[in-house]
């Protein structure tokens, strides 16, 4: 059985989090990264690709725009400090070989780019779009959509051209991976054909740019573990299970049902799940599948305060419905779930 807290139970301080100094953290050097690492070079060599992205450890998963360099979070160079960006944001990105893996080619894609100008071609945004098209703080996808592939979660080749070529580029990577048959009849084929080609072309090719400058690397930042989640922690608010706790506490209250006449928020939105989600996906004009996402979060945090009500079911549902339409609406036209509500 395990030990772990139940996420949905606990709540976190963070300012109770170490008052360490990012700019302390171990390199890559002596961590299980740099098998990872040496493995990525290895597939780029069997692909006879001359280029080996430097690594290293920054704030989160990224390659600044137009520097053909990779930066690793920094978590995920100590197991003390994955445990703590679990407890923290509640997943450590990449914390197995893997994942990781599937991280590490994504970027790799990225610092493929700069490094030799690729989103430059006409061809490459033929296929992809322009690269210059905005990215947004989020993006809204297609979930059945074949003209895609699907590396990362998320649909994340959806978000962009940019991405859109990276995740075609991490398939096209990935050792034993028979893309041709997995996706057979799709238009991501086409991408993938594109890449393979584009590939060939640069195969045995010196990159014309190997160096870059490593962007929010950590041995620069000028911040503590404490300050670092805490600004995390705000700006993903919504990320988090007690994101709806505020609201749903001005709505109903914690408490018991015995020898009174209350019920369980958590049992009236169990047994009114189907008309909830058709009612609020008709009002929102949001698909259900999104909307049943929102309603798994809110029976949670119901479940977890122990809330009741005293209100008639009507009266009850009532608020429910609104409340998740409230969100899905902000959703909809901001695709984020935040607003005064």
């Amino acid at each position: 059985m395990s030990t772990e807290p139940d996420a949905a139970k606990v709540r976190i301080d963070p300012a109770a989090t170490p008052a360490i100094d990012l700019a302390t953290i171990p390199r890559i050097e002596g961590t299980w990264l740099e098998a990872c690492i040496a493995q990525l070079y290895e597939e780029l060599a069997a692909r006879n690709i001359s280029f080996q992205p430097r690594c290293y450890l920054a704030d989160e998963w990224l390659t600044p725009e137009n520097e053909p360099v990779i930066g690793i979070p920094f978590y995920l160079a100590h197991p003390r400090l994955i445990k703590l960006q679990k407890k923290m944001l509640l997943e450590a990105e990449g914390d197995n070989h893997d994942w990781c893996m599937k991280l590490l080619r994504h970027e790799c894609g990225h610092a493929l780019t700069y490094a030799y100008d690729l989103n430059r071609k006409r061809s490459w945004q033929r296929v992809f779009g322009h690269p210059s098209e905005t990215y947004g703080e989020t993006y809204r996808f297609r979930p059945y959509s074949k003209s895609f592939v699907r590396h990362l979660d998320y649909y994340y080749a959806q978000y962009h051209p940019d991405e859109d070529f990276v995740e075609t580029f991490a398939v096209w990577l990935t050792p034993g991976l028979d893309w041709r048959s997995k996706y057979a009849g799709w238009k991501a084929l086409d991408k993938l054909l594109f890449v393979d080609k584009l590939m060939a072309s640069i195969a045995g090719k010196p990159p014309l740019r190997t160096s870059g400058r490593q962007l929010w690397k950590t041995s620069t930042i000028r911040s503590t573990l404490r300050r670092y989640y805490q600004k995390r922690r705000a700006a993903e608010a919504e990320d988090f299970p007690e994101f709806h706790d505020a609201n749903l506490l001005r709505m109903f209250r914690e408490g018991s049902v015995e020898g009174e006449t209350r019920q369980p928020v958590a049992k009236l939105l169990q047994a009114h799940r189907k008309a909830l989600l058709t009612t609020v996906s008709n009002w929102s004009g949001e698909r259900r599948f999104m909307v049943n996402e929102v309603y798994k979060a809110v029976l949670q945090r119901s479940r977890a305060l122990r809330l009741v009500t005293e209100e008639s079911d009507t009266i009850a549902m009532l608020q429910l419905a609104t409340y998740l339409t409230t969100l899905m609406m902000n959703y909809r036209y901001t695709t984020r779930l935040r607003g005064e509500l």
